[in-house]
């Protein structure tokens, strides 16, 4: 197969990245409506057939103990728990279990089994009913099928139909393998990563590096549930909730598995991990190459995971695949399990280095003594952090489907307030525009702090956006790419306009400051359009609210803040290159090269740079929305020198006088190195009017992309 550019150019700029945002690539067309079919579904009779597939053993891939509920808790764990707070990529949207590379991750080792025993549910409802959600689903009424009482479900997930190429899953070239290059110089996760371990979905449940050490497995999945958006009780009780249920398999060691699914045989469909050992399923089963179950009951919702880890003493011992594995000291504990196929049979239980790890370490084992002694904070704390595991992914509230929405938004969800006054209409916008202009706030004030606050979107969890104007709150307000002391200014005279027009309304129509944010960028987009000599109309969809800080979580936000920000050009103190951030920053906000390249362009000739900088301001003509920029960035009448050592920072030189013409960063010399984007910045650097309709159109966008409530 011949390679493509980015193996044989490795430090190229990756835009294929953006090319996922550029058009639909699945069965169903672009004017299909998913949430639309959704809502056609009926829900109660999808749970039926799940609960009648659970019991429904099958002699291809046989139910343990009868059972499919275990299985498919896996499942859809596994699916929701790739998710990572730092970048919000990742989770159960999209169903991306279903593609590699996580399809093929050893740590999703016959989860495409579980998968294929959905098929004729999938089958049934057709369009009404995702993969993502699916999955999902599944595992909730798994939940409920072994008498666990679950705290909700919401659809709307939608099904990808390609890998999510711009998830950075680490930098190991092999599965179950840990380089250092994972771990800061501190052994923390380098971000944005959340798994310790290359395809598996946290930790090695043997325990660091395949050892039974006790205090790193505890420091490893305190890291890697944080980096999924969990705390310490949360994280206790997805790992004794799940691990009530089922057990895990190694009746021999892995030597004995085919090739995963994207390189099994094409006759195998699919379908990969073919099991040499004896049956290769039912007892013979090779999964983690872990074997057993943690508790007596594995299908039936109790707390004899819970009291079997705190009674007993555990010691490591090699399992029969010649994996670590606990066992209760002496043998002392006498409540074997069933047979996976045959109840009278008999089956040791048995511990993971990350069970025991929770028992060793003190807060840990704190939550689990809480547990022991109050059964019903253990339900209701697993049943809510599962809500979250399998939801987190999915944003605000307003986007969840069907019957099964608890009326309860929590913290994690961004909650809005209910706006309790009328919004603005057309004359209302038309007054404050003119206050906003006559304000004194110049087009880059106002231009950078819409963009401030509407660029904090992450299309990947769909987390971030004006609404709610968070700007002015911590920890958004003291972000250093903010530059809070100028943010602050521009806040005040915002209020203050917001103060005077709600004090001067005799009805109930009222302003929000998340509005006029957006407002005054607006404003100050058509203004410079129109000193460019173009008469644009910018939209402007009124209807945002005004989050408080009791509804605002400040570490969860932290998350958000850039690094870099190549549109501002705001180059921070990051590691990487800035274009390659800004990149990642274009994929988050779902932009395609063409509009990221004419968003940059734009914001140049509007000055919304960091710190007011002249850096990338290429003209003569500030504040107006000119191509200049383009258009001055391919002229070969200059070049260009690096005035440091990191080659950060450019100088632009008259090629005749040598006199420095103008200051730039990679993020602007980007656009006319990268061939792709040269292309598309000559586009604008030749047609002017094209540039300023979309850069207007890009920009409209960018201002609306977390108002679900218009969609």
């Amino acid at each position: 197969m011949a390679s493509n550019t980015q193996e044989w150019w490795p430090d190229q700029l990756d835009l294929e990245l953006l090319d996922q945002n550029s058009a639909d690539i699945g069965p169903y067309g672009e004017e299909f409506d998913y949430a639309e079919a959704f809502e056609e579904l009926d829900l109660e009779a999808v749970k039926s057939d799940l609960e009648d597939v659970m019991t429904d053993s099958k002699e291809w891939w046989p139910a343990d103990y009868g059972h499919y509920g275990p299985l498919f808790i896996r499942m859809a764990w596994h699916s929701a728990g790739t998710y990572r707070s730092l970048d919000g990529r990742g989770g159960a949207a999209g169903g991306h279990q279903r593609l590699p590379p996580i399809s093929s991750w050893p740590d999703n080792v016959n989860l495409d089994k579980a998968r294929r025993l959905l098929e004729p549910v999938k089958t049934k409802y057709g369009e009404k009913l995702s993969w993502a959600d699916l999955i999902v689903l599944a595992g909730n009424v798994a939940l409920e099928s072994m008498g666990f009482e679950t705290f909700g479900f919401a659809g709307g997930r939608e099904d990808d139909f390609r890998g999510d190429d711009a998830v950075d899953w680490g930098p190991e070239s092999e599965f179950e393998t840990t380089s250092e290059e994972r771990f800061d110089e501190e052994g923390d996760l380098k971000a944005p990563l959340g798994n310790t371990v290359m395809g598996l979905i946290y930790v090695n449940p043997e325990g660091p590096n395949g050892e039974p050490d006790l205090e790193g497995s505890a420091k490893n999945i305190r890291q890697s549930f944080s980096r999924m958006a969990m705390n310490d009780k949360e994280t206790v009780a997805l790992i004794a909730g799940g691990h009530t249920f089922g057990k895990v398999h190694g009746a021999d060691d892995g030597d004995n598995l085919g090739p995963e699914p994207e390189d099994a045989p094409i006759d195998l469909q699919g379908l990969g991990w073919d099991n040499e050992f004896g049956e290769g399923m039912g007892p013979d089963a090779i999964t983690s190459g872990i074997e057993g179950p943690w508790n007596a009951t594995p299908t039936v919702w109790d707390m004899s995971y819970v009291n079997n880890l705190l009674t007993y003493d555990w010691e490591p011992e090699k399992g029969p695949g010649g994996a670590w594995q606990w066992t209760t000291e002496n043998d002392e504990l006498d409540d074997a399990a069933p047979g996976v196929a045959d109840p009278d049979d008999k089956e040791d239980v048995m511990m993971l280095t990350t069970d025991v790890a929770l028992k060793h370490d003190d807060d840990f084992r704190a939550v689990l003594e809480e547990f022991r002694d109050d059964p019903e904070e253990f339900q209701e704390t697993f049943a809510k952090a599962w809500y979250k595991l399998i939801h987190r992914d999915m944003g605000p509230p307003e986007r969840f489907l069907g019957t099964e929405v608890p009326e309860e938004t929590m913290i994690w969800q961004d909650p809005l307030p209910e706006a309790d006054y009328e919004t603005v209409g057309d004359a209302e916008v038309a007054e404050l525009t003119d206050a906003l202009l006559e304000s004194g706030l110049s087009t880059g004030e106002l231009v950078k702090t819409a963009w401030a606050a509407a660029s904090t979107y992450r299309d990947s969890d769909k987390r971030g956006g004006a609404n709610g104007a968070r700007i002015r709150l911590e920890p958004q307000r003291s972000w250093e790419a903010n530059e809070p002391e100028a943010l602050a200014d521009v806040l005040s005279t915002l209020e203050k306009i917001q103060t005077e027009f709600n004090e001067s309304r005799d009805d109930d129509v009222r302003v929000s400051l998340a509005d006029l944010i957006v407002l005054g960028g607006t404003a100050a987009v058509e203004r410079a359009a129109a000193d460019a000599g173009y008469d644009v109309e910018v939209p402007f969809e009124p209807g945002r609210v005004d989050a408080t800080a009791e509804q605002t979580d400040v570490d969860s936000f932290e998350a958000l803040e850039p690094e870099a920000d190549g549109f501002r050009n705001y180059l921070g103190d990051a590691d990487e290159p800035v274009e390659d951030l800004m990149v990642d920053k274009a994929d988050l906000l779902n932009l395609t090269a063409s509009e990221m390249t004419v968003l940059a362009g734009g914001l140049r000739a509007l000055g919304a740079t960091y710190g007011d900088s002249d850096r990338g301001v290429f003209t003569d003509e500030p504040d107006a929305l000119t191509n200049d920029f383009f258009a001055n960035l391919l002229d070969m009448e200059y070049e260009w020198d690096a005035v440091t050592e990191d080659e950060d920072v450019y100088e632009i030189r008259d090629r005749d006088t040598g006199e420095v013409a103008w200051e730039a960063t990679r993020a602007d010399l980007i656009f006319g190195s990268n061939a792709r984007l040269r292309t598309i910045a000559d586009v604008y650097a030749s047609d002017e009017e094209k540039f300023v309709e979309d850069f207007a159109a890009t920009w409209s966008e960018i201002m609306k992309l977390d108002r679900f409530d218009l969609e």
